[in-house]
C-alpha cells in the first residue's frame, strides 16, 4: 500500500469515523513513522485527504467568586502557584519553571522561554508580594540545608552548566517552586532538586474545583483565561492584555472579548431594562 491507500484511510477516519483533527494528525504521523523507520520506505506527500475539522471553542472562564472558591480549597505552595496563574496570567509550566532571579523586587516576573520560545514580563499581584517573600525565605533555608548535605544542585538550561558549572548551586538559579524531593543524577552522582511537578498542581486544582462545587471543566489553564477576561472586564486595553499574555497576534487575545459578561462589544441586553 502506498500514498493512495493511506490517503483513503485518513479520509475515512474523518468522514466515517468522525475523529478529531488531533486524532487524524496522530494517525498520519504514526503511519509516516512506520513507513520510514520500519519499512524503510519514504512516504511522499499525501494529497487529497479529507481533513477533520478543528472546532472553534470558547475558553472556560471562572467568575471572580468562583476563583475565590477554588483558592479557598488550596493551601501552601500550590495555592501560591494557582494564585500566580490567575494574578499574573502565567501558563502552568511558565510558573513552575520560574527561577529565583526571574522574580524582581519591583513587582515584576520575567517568564522565560514561554510558548514559541519567547520571554515576557508580567506583574506580581500586590497581594502576593508578602506571601511570595515569605515563601522564598523558606525555599532559601531549604536550599542552604541541601548544600550542607552535599546537594543543592539544579539543572541549568542548554549548555550553561558546562559554561558555568558553579551556577547550578547558586541561590539565584534555584527554582522558585521546588519539588519536595531531590534526585541523584546517574552520570555525575550529584543530588538535584527539580521544580514542583505539573501533575501535583493539576491534581490539586481538580480536587479544589470539585470541593468548591463548581460545575465547569476548570483546569490550571482556566485561571489564565480568567485573568485575561477579568482584565478586559475592568476596562484595560486589549493591547496591554496581549502583551501580558505574550500573544504574537492580537486576534488570539480577542477571543476573550466573546466571553465577557457584557458581550463582545459591551452591548447591554434589552432584557436588563425590563
Amino acid at each position: 500500500m502506498g500514498e493512495t491507500e493511506v490517503a483513503q484511510f485518513l479520509s475515512n477516519l474523518a468522514n466515517e469515523g468522525k475523529v478529531s483533527a488531533s486524532t487524524q494528525n496522530q494517525a498520519a504521523s504514526a503511519i509516516v513513522f512506520f513507513y520510514r523507520m520500519v519499512l524503510h520506505r519514504k512516504m511522499g506527500w499525501i494529497e487529497d485527504v479529507a481533513r477533520a475539522e478543528t472546532p472553534q471553542r470558547l475558553p472556560v472562564v471562572l467568575t471572580r467568586e468562583e476563583v475565590k472558591g477554588v483558592l479557598r480549597e488550596l493551601h501552601g505552595m500550590k495555592r501560591l502557584v494557582v494564585t500566580l496563574l490567575y494574578g499574573s496570567g502565567l501558563r502552568l509550566n511558565e510558573c513552575l519553571q520560574l527561577r529565583v532571579k526571574d522574580i524582581f523586587g519591583r513587582g515584576e516576573i520575567r517568564a522565560r522561554r514561554g510558548k514559541g520560545g519567547k520571554d515576557r514580563v508580567t506583574m506580581v499581584p500586590a497581594s502576593l508580594k508578602d506571601p511570595l517573600i515569605r515563601h522564598l525565605k523558606d525555599v532559601r533555608r531549604q536550599h542552604a540545608n541541601d548544600v550542607e548535605l552535599g546537594a543543592g544542585y539544579v539543572k541549568l538550561p542548554d549548555a550553561f552548566e558546562r559554561k558555568s558549572p558553579s551556577a547550578s548551586r547558586e541561590w539565584a538559579w534555584q527554582y522558585a517552586f521546588p519539588a519536595t524531593r531531590t534526585f541523584q543524577d546517574r552520570e555525575n552522582r550529584r543530588r538535584y532538586r527539580h521544580h514542583l511537578h505539573e501533575s501535583a498542581v493539576q491534581r490539586a486544582v481538580k480536587q479544589a474545583v470539585r470541593r468548591a462545587s463548581i460545575a465547569k471543566h476548570a483546569t490550571c489553564h482556566t485561571f489564565r483565561h480568567s485573568f485575561a477576561t477579568h482584565l478586559l472586564e475592568d476596562g484595560y486595553d486589549i493591547r496591554t492584555v496581549q502583551e501580558l499574555l505574550g500573544h504574537s497576534d492580537v486576534r488570539s487575545t480577542m477571543i476573550y472579548t466573546h466571553v465577557l459578561n457584557r458581550g463582545g462589544l459591551g452591548v447591554r441586553s434589552p432584557a436588563d431594562r425590563l
